[in-house]
């Protein structure tokens, strides 16, 4: 989805959580002559259980490097049991590994052809659709879905259109217990006319919509470059919220102090909120290595693990 530039090696971690199945990460195994797959860093040290305040998940295509069975085994060694963006074929390979399906997708056309242009309406019902109660019957709760751009259209009728199109698939969500999420994306950086690149605009689909199985994706990267005041912003709206990504801005790198959020007081502004749903890592990892990479997961669930 985006390029990646690479920022270095960041400082390795002094602490990560539930480090108690070392010996499944022997899957991750990487090409660098001799390294370890968990180095003496992460092996030596403390080994905290997570709080389990904040409920944590991963996004599948920032550690694409791994097939999904290595991601399941690095997860489930890190002390959490979730991935995002995991469609219905490969949902076995999660249950094997007793992980949930965090974020379901696969209804979607793209990241461009949404909600709120009603030329897609006709291919977007039928799929939703037939998703909506794969996922109920898979014993999974949420199935993403965009708005995509906007072409030229208004503000107010991309609206009319979500709502018209939207409307015809959430009594089945309602029926099955589905929720469906709208994710907010930047348009300034990332997605150049995406309709749903700010929280006013997608609050009003919210309110228009009027059901409890239509809910708010909130990507903290995204609405970081768009408007800023994040712990406000979900202070005041985490009704509509009902999963949250993140990310390091800029660069949609590690939330580690190179970037400008502090992720630990956003962690522990949703906390208070009551939040039970998930938050979902969704950097792209700049170190070389798989050993690298999953050390900077581990860092991130520990900075967010509040």
């Amino acid at each position: 989805m985006m390029t990646t530039h690479n920022f270095g090696r960041r400082t390795l971690l002094k602490q990560v959580a539930a480090m108690t199945a070392l010996a499944p990460l022997s899957a991750l195994a990487q090409n660098v002559p001799g390294e370890q797959v968990i180095n003496t860093s992460l092996q030596n040290a403390v080994k905290t259980p997570l709080k389990g305040h904040i409920n944590h998940s991963v996004s599948r295509w920032t550690f694409g490097d791994l097939s999904l069975e290595e991601l399941c085994l690095l997860v489930k060694s890190l002390g959490f049991s979730a991935i995002d963006l995991v469609g219905p074929a490969d949902w076995p390979i999660l249950k094997q590994h007793g992980i949930d399906s965090s974020m379901c997708n696969g209804a979607e056309l793209n990241l461009e052809d949404g909600w709120s242009d009603s030329r897609f309406h006709a291919q977007l019902i039928p799929r939703y659709l037939e998703h909506i109660e794969l996922v109920a019957k898979a014993g999974y709760k949420n199935l993403i879905c965009f708005t995509g751009n906007a072409r030229g259209m208004s503000r107010e009728q991309a609206l009319d259109n979500a709502v018209a199109g939207l409307s015809q698939i959430l009594p089945s969500a309602e029926k099955h217990g589905v929720i469906i999420q709208l994710e907010l994306f930047n348009s300034k950086v990332d997605h150049p006319d995406y309709l749903a690149d700010n929280t006013p605009w997608s609050i009003e689909l919210c309110k228009r919509l009027n059901s409890p199985n239509f809910k708010l994706l909130y990507d903290i990267y995204h609405m970081q470059i768009m408007e800023g005041d994040i712990i406000r912003t979900i202070q005041q709206h985490h009704q509509y919220f009902g999963h949250y990504h993140t990310a390091g801005v800029p660069g949609r790198h590690e939330i580690d102090d190179s970037q400008e959020l502090n992720y630990a007081a956003i962690a522990r502004a949703i906390k208070a909120t009551g939040f039970t749903g998930y938050v979902a890592q969704e950097f792209m990892p700049t170190p070389d290595t798989k050993t690298g990479r999953a050390q900077s997961l581990a860092q991130a669930i520990q900075i967010c693990d509040v």
